[in-house]
């Protein structure tokens, strides 16, 4: 029995002790609850859910800033670190780099394929490694032989696709894009790039790379004059280049030739002289005479003589315009004549004819082919030839000074002429000149050209350069036969044009 009147088992609480007990505990769990009631955050932290989703939100956004940042950084180290160069297919060096590309790897492969028998084993290794074209696309180009034999090439030229080049010890990556959604409306074909990206160190590079490619297209255009014709509002090489004529080859009255070949190289070469003064850098010939007497021939032989190429206009082209005339004419490629074909066809067909279906074909007016001749807006540092059969037909205003500056006419053949043919021919077999002498007092006998003191029976008989030069083709090396054949030219004579 205890003091106090309470009995309990020994080592149990009292019930006293307990009833205190419990009345701790409940004192602080209300304590804990009153101070929760007062904290929002302690409230949200305290909760499982929260805490998981804002973990996961904070992390995404995290992951967001970083990606973004990362692409703004690479961006920016591309800028600092790399270059581009970007090549579209109307500019004149696209075809000139996919030839050098084409011969450069060509030239890299051999190399590679040869080092093991050259060199050690870890050199031929890293040449092996040479990067190569994966992506191809056939090219077809027809090459005319100096005898006119054509032979057919076949060149696989780096296709649409990404490449790597190395060039110099530099690692180029090329990249052809195509546009299959945007075409050009005048020829159909697809609009195409070709991106070049290496180090900015290696920029000079570019400079030496797109160097040696010219050089290339230079040596290929060798020897050969191209003709550009015109194609919507701008020229294009019509065909394969030609192999340039000799101008010894076409033979005109004594002293023609070398009289307008002078003016033309002292025109060419005067440039500084025209600008000094103020005047107009641009040289208007003209050309007349019958037909078949070395016009278009001999302006094709002085292209190949002063290393130029030869743009043809159509005046009477369906669809030209005097605007697009103009154009054409400020655009003409460095160092190419312009030639303007039967001029006086180009307005006289106009004004008497009209086509089937009620349109005329050109819309050129006189005037403004005047004005594209010499007008405020008329391109400089020019070569114009103009030809016509009948310079009759052709206005004054046309012909005049400043747009015509020489006028030559090329006629019937004279004697000079038909000697210095007979000599192209035949010079190697007839090496006394006799059978010369022969055909030539043949020919004065017909009354088609004059005698030594330069008498002539019939003016009205005429041959020209082409129906001789025919008649010497149809007897190479047959004198006899060109002598006894010499009278079939008097059924190709035609009437003197005063």
């Amino acid at each position: 029995m205890e003091p106090n009147g309470s009995s309990t088992a020994a080592g149990l609480p009292s019930p006293g002790d307990l009833i205190l007990q419990q009345r701790k505990d409940a004192l602080q769990a209300a304590g804990t609850q009153a101070a929760g009631d007062g904290s929002l955050w302690s409230q949200l932290s305290n909760n499982p859910f929260f805490t998981a989703g804002f973990g996961l939100a904070g992390l995404g956004a995290g992951l967001s800033f970083a990606q973004k940042g990362f692409r703004h950084g690479a961006a920016l180290l591309r800028r600092r670190m790399l270059v581009d160069v970007e090549i579209s297919i109307k500019d004149d060096s696209y075809p000139w780099f996919l030839h050098w590309m084409t011969l450069y790897q060509q030239s890299q492969l051999n190399t590679a394929r040869s080092a093991t028998s050259r060199t050690g084993f870890m050199e031929s290794l890293l040449q092996r490694m040479t990067p190569g074209m994966r992506h191809l696309s056939i090219q077809t180009q027809k090459v005319e032989h100096a005898n006119g034999a054509m032979h057919t090439h076949f060149a696989l030229v780096p296709g649409p696709g990404k490449h790597i080049l190395r060039y110099k010890n530099a690692f180029i990556f090329v990249n052809r894009m195509r546009e299959s959604k945007s075409q050009d409306l005048q020829t159909g074909r697809p609009w195409e790039t070709i991106t070049l990206t290496t180090l900015y160190s290696h920029r000079h590079i570019f400079e030496e790379l797109f160097t040696e490619a010219h050089a290339y297209a230079a040596r290929s255009q060798e020897g050969k004059t191209t003709i550009y014709n015109s194609w919507g509002t701008e020229w294009r090489p019509f065909g394969h280049p030609r192999r340039k004529r000799p101008l010894e080859s076409v033979i005109l009255d004594e002293g023609v030739k070398e009289r307008i070949v002078a003016d033309v190289q002292d025109f060419v070469g005067s440039g500084k002289w025209y600008y000094d003064r103020g005047i107009p850098y641009r040289r208007g010939y003209l050309l007349y005479g019958p037909p078949g007497t070395g016009k278009s021939s001999f302006i094709q032989a002085l292209a190949g003589e002063l290393d130029y190429d030869i743009a043809i206009l159509n005046l009477s082209e369906r669809g030209l315009t005097d605007d697009r005339l103009n154009h054409l004419l400020t655009i003409v490629p460095n160092r190419t004549l312009v030639l303007l074909e039967d001029v006086d066809a180009a307005f006289s067909n106009r004004r008497t004819q009209t086509d089937s279906d009620g349109y005329r074909g050109a819309n050129v007016t006189f005037s403004g082919l005047l004005n594209a001749l010499d007008g405020v807006a008329s391109a400089e540092e020019r070569i114009l030839f103009l030809t016509t059969n009948h310079v009759e037909r052709l206005d004054e205003a046309l012909v005049r000074p400043g747009r015509v500056d020489m006028t030559v006419r090329l006629g019937e053949v004279s004697r000079y002429q038909v000697g210095c043919l007979w000599d192209r021919f035949y010079g190697e077999i007839d090496t006394t000149g006799s059978h010369r002498r022969i055909l030539l007092d043949r020919l004065h006998e017909l009354g088609l050209i004059e005698n030594e003191n330069g008498e002539k029976a019939d003016r009205t008989k005429n041959i020209s350069a082409a129906a001789l030069q025919g008649l010497f083709l149809y007897n190479k090396e047959n004198m006899e036969g060109a002598i006894a054949m010499a009278e079939a030219l008097t059924y190709s004579v035609h009437d003197e044009v005063d």
